[in-house]
């Protein structure tokens, strides 16, 4: 099948099937006698586990890893597993340090009056080197 075929029945588009092949991910395509890609059922099959592995957060290189794995029936199913639980601990980390950027944004929004004036706290903050800067107020009426 071409590579429109390929992208339509594995969810992965042409652009990253091309850019797959390309850094290695997966083997350059067979090719028809007019230069074409050519790809079979058990290419299709390798590209959906890259699209689960995708939508499941793992990067590139840890897609790489977990291709070996599951192409090595000699593997033990704890290296799976210890590949499994170090990206869970990414992925709760990457979700803390969302929820403290969503904390410090509530913060300076609920600090800004949101009027005609032109002072703004959540630019204040923005501008500064200071990480730690964020000892503003809420507003709790005028002054």
């Amino acid at each position: 099948m071409n590579i429109g075929d390929a992208a339509k029945a594995s969810g992965v588009s042409a652009k990253m099937i091309r850019y797959y092949e390309q850094t290695g991910l997966i083997p350059p395509a067979d090719r028809t006698a007019s230069g074409y890609r050519d790809y079979s059922d058990k290419d299709v099959h390798v590209l959906r586990f890259i699209r689960r592995s995708r939508d499941l957060g793992f990067s590139v290189a840890e897609i790489t890893e977990l291709l070996a794995l599951w192409q090595d029936r000699s593997r033990q199913s704890a290296d799976v597993k210890a590949l499994a639980r170090s990206h869970i601990t990414a992925l709760r980390q990457k979700i803390e340090n969302l929820q403290q950027m969503a904390d410090t944004l509530q913060t300076l929004a609920d600090c800004c009056a949101g009027d005609h004036r032109p002072d703004c706290p959540i630019l204040t903050d923005l501008e500064t080197d200071d990480d730690d800067l964020l000892v503003v107020k809420p507003r709790t009426g005028a002054i």
